[in-house]
């Protein structure tokens, strides 16, 4: 009885185990580069291999891609924990408009809003793409001290009903996170 028991869910745990993406399409953020301008720190990145084949076939048929992305930014303390100054949050959403044939990509950070191309490359370009986004200003930081800058990224589908997002088949088909992406700077 108990072998037949693990067997039945262990049976269960495979059918209702979701696919993993193949090697190097979980996403990985890239080409990080941190300067300044006369007022504020930038931050410039691109995120690289996050949209399966799966995901554009749902993209061309309607279904939004939402990617979310969060920087923190920590001041070093000797001999006591790094001080947070910075918790930012914010999202790009890509969507197809069938009737114009064109991608939709809506950035909320910067000021950014809507940019349409009829390019899916383009349009997945757009989508993980940060171009200098001001992240705290110089003001805030103290000289000759170290900070580390941390990105990390969420994609996710927002677009099913609350009852589909419960069900363990399609609970990581559209969303995976990346790990946290470190760097350090001395101002």
């Amino acid at each position: 009885m108990r072998y037949l028991l693990g067997l039945t869910l262990l049976l269960i745990i495979t059918f209702y185990a979701p696919a993993p993406l193949p090697a190097g399409e979980e996403g990985r953020i890239d080409d990080v580069v941190i300067t300044s301008s006369t007022s504020d720190v930038l931050l410039y990145f691109q995120m690289r291999d996050f949209i399966s084949s799966e995901m554009e076939q749902g993209i061309e048929s309607g279904l939004p891609l939402t990617l979310t992305f969060f920087v923190e930014v920590y001041r070093h303390r000797w001999g006591w924990w790094d001080r947070k100054l910075v918790d930012l949050e914010f999202r790009h959403v890509l969507q197809y408009d069938s009737l114009k044939e064109e991608y939709l990509v809506d950035r909320t950070e910067g000021g950014l809003r809507e940019v349409a191309t009829t390019s899916l490359a383009e349009a997945r370009d757009l989508l993980g793409r940060i171009s200098g986004i001001p992240v705290i200003p110089l003001e805030a930081l103290e000289a000759e001290q170290t900070y580390t800058l941390r990105i990390k990224a969420r994609l996710a589908d927002k677009s099913r009903p609350p009852l589909l997002s419960r069900l363990l088949p399609f609970r990581r088909l559209w969303s995976f996170e990346t790990d946290w992406y470190s760097v350090e700077f001395r101002y």
